[in-house]
């Protein structure tokens, strides 16, 4: 059902637009409060710590009471969070705003994702790479938004995009409707599977631990891009803040097309060569990427973004197939987990770059990627599809 899944894939464009305007603004409040690498780092950690504490609980109540109009909470949630970021009059309502942000994913991401899978007519990888795009979408356009129109008018201009949220609310509001009304809000049957019909509970936790590795290596390695790639390029080239938006946009649209690509060939190709193939085959690149100048930076960070972003959509339907029947706290556990880790390591990467400089948190953070060799413990769920299927 096409026109379900793009209402829920603009959705999470606008959510993690939203989202993506907090580090984009980074240097403005830098300017605006004196905040040092460590207390930028404590923003993003209070925001994402906040997102990742409630998902998990949120996906496994609605798992077993779906809350349709839940949807259209979570992004008055985040509107409200803009909103008082805006007018921020120090540090601690700054603290108050990334938290109301991050209770708004919270709520968002594990009963949208069920969206996407109820939608998907059981091309899962597909549905799951589209309801991703839209947010990975969202998240490259929040430095566009912010060099060209928050940066102008200065940290009031975050609440303009109040707007966004609310045509946001409208479309959700009509989602939870179609959830409602197709009866995919009814309680489902206590004998619903709880984990893959050929694998025993201690397999399907081993692989889930394995899946929470990978996602580790990958967020943390992202994290140093989404909260620090701006004052990288800004430190090592002298670039300007409006010009290192810009370089972060295209990685961030990198990301979003790798998204596209990962989850048809994970139906096609099966999640596990995708996996594989996305974490570990970034390492050569991470590696490379600290030492070389301005315009290869930007080509290695193209790849690097496009490969790694593909493997998002194929662990997260791969977990969903491991618990058949936990789909919302799968999906809320990993989304929940993304958002911690990557508030954990913003916090201590900004602590580092205090420390050591931020160029050497580029060098350390390039080996993370060598933790995708997990990958060959992972189970093989099923065998892939031939490609002229």
């Amino acid at each position: 059902m096409f026109s379900v899944l793009w209402a829920a894939s603009f959705c999470h464009l606008l959510n993690d637009m939203l989202q993506a305007l907090l580090p984009a603004v980074y240097p403005i409040l830098q300017g605006n409060f004196e905040l040092t690498f460590a207390q930028v780092g404590f923003l993003t950690f209070i925001y994402q710590i906040t997102a990742s504490l409630f998902q998990p609980f949120i996906g496994y109540y609605t798992d077993r009471r779906p809350l349709p109009y839940s949807l259209p909470v979570g992004m008055t949630s985040s509107m409200s969070g803009l909103l008082t970021l805006a007018f921020a009059p120090n540090y601690g309502v700054l603290l108050i705003g990334s938290m109301l942000l991050g209770l708004g994913s919270s709520i968002f991401h594990p009963e949208s994702s069920r969206i996407a899978r109820l939608a998907s007519g059981g091309a899962h990888g597909l549905a799951q790479s589209l309801f991703q795009v839209g947010g990975n979408f969202g998240s490259a356009l929040g430095p566009l938004a912010a060099a060209f129109f928050v940066l102008p008018r200065g940290q009031a201009g975050l609440g303009w995009f109040a707007l966004a949220a609310l045509a946001g609310i409208v479309i959700l509001t009509a989602l939870g409707h179609w959830y409602r009304l197709n009866g995919h809000a009814r309680r489902p049957s206590h004998k619903a599977p709880t984990h893959h019909a050929t694998l025993s509970r201690g397999q399907v936790s081993r692989a889930m631990a394995i899946l929470i590795a990978l996602l580790f290596s990958k967020y943390i390695y992202l994290g140093s891009f989404t909260s620090y790639y701006i004052f990288y390029l800004k430190d090592k080239f002298g670039l300007a803040t409006q010009t290192a938006q810009i370089y972060q946009f295209v990685f961030f649209a990198a990301v979003a097309a790798g998204t596209i690509a990962g989850g048809p060939i994970g139906d096609r190709l099966g999640r596990k060569v995708v996996i594989w193939v996305s974490i570990l085959g970034v390492l050569p690149f991470s590696l490379l990427l600290p030492h070389v100048g301005l315009m290869a930076t930007a080509v290695l960070s193209v790849i690097i973004g496009f490969v790694i972003s593909s493997a998002f959509p194929a662990i997260v339907v791969y977990g969903q197939e491991l618990m058949p029947g936990r789909v919302g706290m799968v999906s809320g556990l990993f989304f929940g987990f993304i958002f911690g880790i990557g508030g954990i390591g913003a916090a201590a990467l900004g602590t580092l770059a205090d420390w050591t400089g931020i160029n050497f948190v580029f060098q350390l953070c390039a080996f993370l990627p060598a933790l995708g060799i997990l990958t060959v413990l992972l189970p093989n769920l099923r065998e892939p599809k031939p490609l002229h299927a």
